[in-house]
């Protein structure tokens, strides 16, 4: 496996450049990706269309009649050195959470999983500090990383079906919040009222990428009283 600090480089197709930091979602491989991407925002390359961050590695899209993949690597790799910094960049926000009822129909299976409690499990979630660190699958899914070690669980062998728009979902250091009704295979460990969602069209999203979230527990009444609002707003 590629370390991360050795980061690999794939042509694809003749329009892209893909970087690779690894095989494993690591801190280490994210903030270096990440900083990568932000070099490259400042660096106004000729021929740079795009960058698409995941979460090991960053696709540069660049037009094929300016430039080349070889020119892209040569501009690239001097963006790669010096000491990896972990900046504070990215908005912080709050999503709420409940984790009553049939809102989380996987919450005693990951407690029995992991040997914890349901509020072990609940305070173990609240305590993580998630990081969002790509879009995809379906609009406004932003995946972060960040779920405390303590109750990481996979994926389920099967799927289900038709889990709610809201659903808070897990699997291993992962964590998203579905923004639609859709099947998953994650742990559903709670619902958030919080719109992911914006009617905005320069801002389509709540999040951008590298923006840190924190979740904040609310009562099934709270809940619905959010929902309500949301309704009527």
């Amino acid at each position: 496996m590629a370390e991360p600090c050795q980061p690999t480089f794939t042509p694809v197709a003749d329009h892209a450049v893909l970087v690779g930091f690894g095989d494993g979602i690591t801190r280490l491989a994210s903030t270096r990706l990440l900083a990568l991407d932000r070099a490259l925002a400042n660096a106004h390359l000729p021929g740079l269309l795009e960058c698409v961050p995941a979460y090991v590695n960053l696709l540069i899209e660049f037009d094929p009649l300016v430039t080349d993949h070889e020119q892209i690597r040569r501009a690239v790799e001097p963006l790669l050195q010096g000491p990896v910094v972990e900046q504070d960049g990215g908005r912080w926000h709050e999503v709420e959470i409940c984790y009553e009822g049939s809102f989380a129909p996987d919450l005693a299976g990951v407690a029995q999983q992991t040997g914890l409690s349901i509020d072990e499990v609940i305070n173990s979630h609240l305590q993580g500090e998630y990081q969002v660190r790509l879009y995809g699958f379906a609009p406004g899914y932003a995946y972060m990383c960040g779920v405390p070690a303590a109750i990481q669980v996979p994926r389920k062998p099967i799927v289900v079906r038709d889990i709610p728009a809201g659903s808070v979902i897990t699997a291993g250091p992962q964590c998203l919040v579905t923004t639609l009704t859709m099947p998953t295979g994650w742990a559903i460990i709670g619902r958030s009222p919080t719109m992911i969602l914006t009617d905005d069209e320069d801002a389509p999203f709540l999040f951008d990428i590298g923006d840190r979230v924190r979740f904040k527990r609310i009562d099934l009444a709270r809940y619905e009283t959010r929902m309500a609002n949301r309704h009527h707003g």
